[in-house]
């Protein structure tokens, strides 16, 4: 069974698509009786706040129609920005030799937080540089990914 973000996604994908935007990944942050959607999309020449908007307008209208989630619901459209989120395995590559924090669902020897350089992927796994150490971590233990900014 696919999580409910993978159901809104799959759901909203063609929308953003036929937009010409990438659909970078999206969070579904449910708490309580409020969940928060932010849908992040990414174009070859960069994001505007017009094209946020437009992009939500339309994905407003598939979420009313098609009605995947229950209750009230706070719709965000984004760029990735900066220091962006990875969602999908593929999109690691472009970012090998940066900097990456990465948090997991559950603890690998004995840590759940790692802050190290991306050396890439491996299979279905992200290999990645801490303290003199190199760590493969399955893609799929991975809760949150985020490139960090260089200054």
């Amino acid at each position: 069974m696919a999580s409910k973000a993978q159901q809104v996604e799959e759901l909203l994908a063609p929308t953003v698509e036929a937009m010409g935007f990438e659909l970078w990944g999206l969070e579904y942050l449910s708490q309580g009786r409020h969940t928060l959607l932010r849908v992040y999309i990414e174009h070859e020449d960069g994001i505007s706040v017009d094209h946020c908007a437009a992009v939500s307008e339309q994905v407003s209208s598939v979420l009313d129609v098609e009605d995947p989630i229950t209750g009230e619901y706070t719709l965000e459209v984004s760029s990735p920005g900066m220091d962006r989120l990875l969602f999908k395995l593929e999109q690691y590559s472009a970012y090998v030799g940066e900097t990456i924090e990465i948090r997991l669902r559950t603890a690998y020897e004995g840590r759940r937080k790692f802050t190290g350089i991306l050396k890439g992927t491996e299979g279905e796994d992200v290999v990645v540089h801490v303290d003199d150490h190199e760590y493969l971590l399955p893609h799929s233990a991975i809760e949150k990914a985020r490139v960090q900014p260089r200054v």
